[in-house]
């Protein structure tokens, strides 16, 4: 028996290593080639053409011209939010629902033309929550909501957030299409001077405004700003281009409640990426398309999404039973996804999420403790991952050979590296959608396309005749400049003595107090994960964010009294103490070295770094390794001591009231 064990694991222990070689091989493809410069944010396109990829296809401005604007020159408002999607309207929810505002005091500002933040500029034919909208739409129990599918279509998520800005009445308080340029502190006042430009439209000229705020909450998301690669000859291009994040349906034919894309029945189109957009868009253009080119650099982990209609009375027995249900299920979902569930508990979203416990390596984990950074311990830490991770990938490959009719093409499209590298999707069509006659797979093994031209697309020194071509190519994610809050939505944001908030991440790294708040930054929060937590969903994790936010605020406003308007700051002494502790949990992290370049590693440029000082403050963007439930308790700890220990309180007159570490 024991002869038998040991041939069974020296097989296992083979195959683990003969796949890990692997996953080098193809990660080596694209890590010497790939990088964040590699791509071009659609707005610092030089071309005018490639620049208006990045319009705005679906804002009405002759409705929001016949508008008051919510915002009055050279006022001044309690709290300024910048994003108009569902971190700023928890947030705003938050602050009414606390009694720390009205929304009359309250002021939104959003370069979109409607809420809804990344689910208003997406409107692609197949776009669908990835995750259950019974855990991602936020706010079901206090708008009584019921979703209509276990995933949403992306009008429905849209639909959410425009239910949400009508229920808490936000909508006459949101400025939109407009463009902060600069956030500043008043020492004298102290108060934020804020600079934007609305855009009236191609017929109008734009607005300079000012205005002034006590709170500065920096809520934009991370998928803003569209991008495209480089590719030799991009303009040159005499077809049609565009960006699945400013879907083009006069090209297309159809709308986004209409998806019949009949204007693309004569056309030959190629796809650029397989990501999780494109994952979506794929199957749908592939049913009118007269000929479709799938251009891959990287194949998707394609997992079952499972799709099924809601049952109104399922719902309310079995997923909306108890008061707290939402926030209890979402927990429940990311116990799974962090390989933590408790022995014996119910899988309550029972979803392809909940069954690759190796995704983990990703959001962190408790089952693993604080890793020793020792090289020895490091190795074993990652093997264990990989031979956790192992059955997982190997199903999904198994998949991609059971539902691709041809050999060569079913093995161009297994992806070979582990889950936790790039992001899962979720597809019923996806794979069986190369089975049809009129879809290609061109794989460029790793290298992208070499050029464009005139006519359509050059891979591997041959050219493919296009009419569309349609960038499905995410959004810009530079790793100089991500760390910091103000980079996502590309605004300046300067503090106490003149230093801009990139400025100081550049020359310390990551430095904040939960991930939230920073000193030389008076009364200023922002959304995020690093020295904080992610969550696998999102939108979850911005509701708790607002949560602590809130009650941060209100515990000033406590300890204040009535002598003042605060002003609330995290302490230098208090924000290295939660850096370090970052840190200390970092090495956990080792995981992801060497991955295939992905949006997680800033497109492969992580690898390109060589200086222990750069490595050193890498790691202090770091998230809490030990998952969010264990981060979660950490803020509920320091919640409950109740000594707000990091913070500096100071009335507006400069007594200070608090002030700890």
């Amino acid at each position: 028996m024991a002869e038998t064990d040991n041939s069974v694991a020296k097989v296992s222990n083979e195959k683990l290593s003969a796949t890990r070689k692997k996953y080098e091989e193809e990660a080596k493809k694209r890590l010497s080639r790939d990088s964040s410069s590699k791509y071009l944010p659609l707005t610092d396109a030089e071309e005018s053409r490639i620049r208006s990829l990045g319009d705005d296809p679906w804002v009405d401005h002759g409705k929001l011209n016949q508008r008051p604007s919510p915002i009055k020159e050279n006022s001044t408002y309690r709290f300024f939010i910048l994003g108009a999607g569902f971190g700023g309207l928890q947030f705003a929810v938050r602050l009414i629902e606390s009694k720390l505002a009205t929304a009359d005091e309250i002021r939104i500002l959003d370069s979109a033309g409607g809420f809804g933040g990344t689910w208003y500029w997406n409107r692609y034919p197949g776009l669908h929550c990835d995750i259950e909208s019974y855990i991602y739409l936020p706010l079901l129990e206090e708008t009584g909501y019921v979703p209509t599918q276990k995933y949403a279509t992306g009008a429905e998520v849209r639909g959410q957030a425009e239910r949400i800005a009508a229920k808490w009445n936000l909508t006459d308080s949101t400025q939109f299409r407009s463009e902060v340029k600069r956030v500043e502190w008043d020492e004298s006042s102290k108060l934020w001077n804020i600079a934007f430009t609305e855009n009236r439209g191609p017929s109008s000229s734009p607005v300079e405004r000012r205005f002034r705020s006590q709170y500065v909450y920096l809520a934009a998301g991370g998928l803003t700003q569209p991008q495209v690669p480089r590719i030799p000859g991009l303009s040159s291009f005499s077809g049609n281009l565009f960006h699945t994040a400013r879907w083009d349906y006069q090209v297309s034919g159809g709308s986004q409640d209409d998806q019949t894309l009949t204007g693309l029945s004569d056309k030959r189109v190629a796809v650029i990426g397989t990501a999780a957009t494109a994952i979506g868009v794929i199957p749908e253009i592939a049913k009118y398309a007269k000929k479709l080119y799938v251009i891959q650099r990287t194949p998707a982990n394609v997992k079952p999404r499972n799709q099924r209609i809601t049952d109104p009375q399922e719902f309310k027995t079995s997923v909306a039973n108890t008061n707290g249900w939402q926030r209890e299920r979402q927990l429940n979902w990311n116990r799974f996804i962090t390989n933590s569930a408790k022995p014996g508990e119910q899988n309550l979203v029972a979803d392809g999420w909940t069954t690759m416990p190796a995704y983990s390596a990703l959001l962190g984990s408790p089952s693993h403790g604080i890793v020793d950074p020792s090289p020895e311990n490091l190795e074993k830490h990652v093997s264990a991952f990989h031979e956790l991770d192992l059955p997982t990938m190997e199903a999904v490959r198994a998949r991609v050979e059971k539902l691709v009719e041809d050999p060569k093409t079913s093995a161009k499209l297994k992806p070979w590296y582990p889950s936790w590298c790039k992001r899962p999707t979720f597809s019923d069509t996806y794979l069986q959608t190369f089975n049809k006659p009129n879809v290609e797979l061109i794989d460029t093994d790793g290298q992208g396309p070499s050029q464009i031209t005139e006519r359509g697309i050059v891979v591997g020194g041959k050219e493919y005749e296009l009419d569309v071509i349609v960038f499905s190519t995410g959004y810009q994610l530079s790793t100089t400049r991500a760390v910091s809050p103000s980079a996502k939505s590309k605004i300046t944001v300067v503090g106490r003595n003149g230093q801009s908030l990139d400025e100081k991440w550049l020359a310390n790294g990551v430095t904040t107090l939960h991930g939230y708040l920073t000193s030389d930054f008076p009364n200023l929060f922002f959304t995020g994960t690093s020295q904080a937590t992610a969550t696998g969903n999102n939108v979850f994790m911005l509701g708790f964010i607002a949560h602590h936010i809130a009650f941060i605020i209100s515990e000033a406003h406590a300890k204040l009294g009535s002598q003042s308007r605060p002003i609330i700051e995290a302490t230098k002494a208090g924000e290295e103490a939660h850096t370090k502790e970052i840190l200390r949990r970092a090495p956990f992290f080792s995981t992801l070295a060497g991955c295939t370049p992905s949006y997680f590693n800033g497109h492969g440029d992580a690898a390109a770094i060589r200086s222990e000082e750069q490595r050193l403050k890498r790691a202090r963007g770091s998230i809490w390794s030990e998952g969010a439930r264990s981060y979660l308790d950490y803020l509920e700890q320091w919640r409950n001591k109740g000594t707000l220990d990091g913070l500096r309180i100071t009335p507006a007159d400069g007594l200070q009231i608090r002030s700890n570490l």
